[in-house]
C-alpha cells in the first residue's frame, strides 16, 4: 500500500524513491509485522483468557506439560494478522505471488482457526477429522499450485540442491507437486509444536533463509552468477519472508518459555504452508526438506513410531513421538531441548545456503 501511495511522489521528493527497493520494505515489512505482534501481544493473551480458550494437554503426555493446561491458544491469529498487516502495507500489491503466499497464508489459517475452535470453544475433543483437515488442505494446496503454474513465465522445472544440471520438468504435474510440498510443511510444523518456542524458532530461520533465496531468485544478474533459476517477479517474496520472521520474533517474545500464550493449529499450519508456498516459488522446493530438516525429522518420528508400533504389535522405537517429547522423558529440560533444536535448525539453514555456490 505505501509502496503504490508513496514511491509515485519520488519525482517530486527524491526521498521516496527509497521505496523502490526490496532491501528497503522488507526491513519495515519485518519491524512492522514485530511491532504489531508486541504491542498488540497482550491485549490477545487478555482477551483468550477471557473466553477461557485454554491449551488442552494430552494425558499420556509428559508430566510436566499438566501445569500448561490453561494457557491461551490460538496465538496464531495474532502471528497472521501481523504479516498480513505487514505485507498490504510494504509490499507491491500489484505482484501475482503476493495474493498467492496471502492466499495460502489466510486459507490454511482458517483451516486451523475452525479445528481449534471446534475444539478450544466447542468442546470436540479431537476438532476436525484427520481425513477432513487434510482434504481442506490438499485442496487449497492444489489451488495455489494452479495458480502458480498459470502465473506468466512460472517454470515448472524442479532443480535438485547440490547438481546444477539436473533437473525435471513436470509440466501439469507439478500442481501436485507444488500442494505436497505445501500440505507437507504445513503438517510437519503443525507436528513440531509441542513445546514453548520450539516452532516459532525455526520458522524464524526458515523464513530468513528464504528471504534470501527469494531475493536471488528474483534478481537476473545475481541469479545468473549463480547459477540458479531466475524467478521473474519473486524478489517481492523476500517482504512476505520479512513479515514472517518479524511476525516470528514479536510471537516468540510471549511464546519463550515458560508460554504465556501458543499459537495453536491456526497459527503452526499457516506458518508451514507458508514455508512451503515461498519453496515453490523461489525454486526451491526439494531443499525445503534441509532447509525444514527439523520439521522434517519431527514428522519422520511420528510416521516411523506408528509405523513401528503397528507392524511390532505395540513396540516403540521412541519413548514418545513426535521426538522433542522423547528426549523430555530422557530428562532433558524442556528449555534445553527448545535450544538445542534451535540449534540443529540454524545449522541446517547455513547448509542450505551453501548450496547457493556448491553446484
Amino acid at each position: 500500500m505505501l509502496y503504490h501511495l508513496l514511491y509515485p511522489l519520488h519525482t517530486t521528493i527524491s526521498a521516496f524513491n527509497v521505496f523502490r527497493y526490496i532491501t528497503f520494505r522488507t526491513i519495515y515489512a519485518s519491524l512492522t509485522a514485530f511491532l504489531i505482534c508486541f504491542l498488540f501481544g497482550p491485549w490477545v493473551i487478555r482477551k483468550l483468557s477471557y473466553m477461557q480458550i485454554g491449551q488442552y494437554i494430552r494425558d499420556d503426555g509428559p508430566q510436566s506439560h499438566h501445569q500448561k493446561a490453561g494457557t491461551p491458544t490460538m496465538g496464531g491469529t495474532l502471528i497472521i494478522g501481523s504479516v498480513a498487516g505487514a505485507t498490504l502495507l510494504w509490499a507491491d500489491l500489484s505482484n501475482v505471488f503476493m495474493w498467492i503466499t496471502l492466499l495460502v497464508l489466510l486459507g490454511f489459517g482458517a483451516i486451523g482457526f475452525i479445528d481449534d475452535y471446534l475444539m478450544q470453544v466447542k468442546k470436540h475433543s479431537k476438532g476436525l477429522t484427520a481425513r477432513g483437515k487434510l482434504f481442506l488442505q490438499t485442496l487449497l494446496a492444489l489451488i495455489a499450485g494452479l495458480l502458480l503454474v498459470l502465473s506468466p513465465d512460472f517454470s515448472t522445472q524442479v532443480t535438485v540442491p547440490f547438481f546444477k544440471n539436473i533437473s525435471l520438468n513436470l509440466s501439469w504435474g507439478y500442481v501436485f507437486f507444488a500442494a505436497f510440498v505445501i500440505v507437507g510443511a504445513s503438517n510437519a510444523v503443525n507436528l513440531t509444536d509441542g513445546l514453548d518456542g520450539l516452532a516459532i524458532g525455526p520458522t524464524i530461520i526458515a523464513a530468513v533463509t528464504y528471504m534470501i533465496f527469494a531475493y536471488v531468485a528474483g534478481h537476473m544478474k545475481i541469479a545468473d552468477y549463480l547459477q540458479i533459476n531466475y524467478v521473474a517477479l519473486s524478489g517481492e517474496v523476500t517482504v512476505f519472508c520479512g513479515a514472517l520472521a518479524g511476525a516470528g520474533l514479536g510471537f516468540l517474545w510471549f511464546n519463550a518459555y515458560p508460554a504465556q500464550i501458543f499459537m495453536g493449529d491456526v497459527g503452526s499450519l499457516s506458518l508451514g504452508a507458508s514455508l512451503g508456498t515461498v519453496a515453490v516459488i523461489t525454486k526451491q522446493e526439494i531443499l525445503l526438506a534441509l532447509v525444514g530438516g527439523l520439521f522434517v525429522i519431527e514428522a519422520l518420528s511420528v510416521i516411523f513410531q506408528v509405523s513401528f508400533f503397528k507392524m511390532t504389535n505395540g513396540k516403540r522405537i521412541f519413548r514418545m513421538a513426535p521426538l522433542h517429547h522423547h528426549f523430555e522423558l530422557k530428562g532433558w529440560p524442556e528449555p534445553k531441548v527448545i535450544v538445542r533444536f534451535w540449534i540443529i535448525a540454524i545449522a541446517l539453514a547455513l547448509i542450505s545456503l551453501s548450496t547457493l555456490k556448491l553446484r
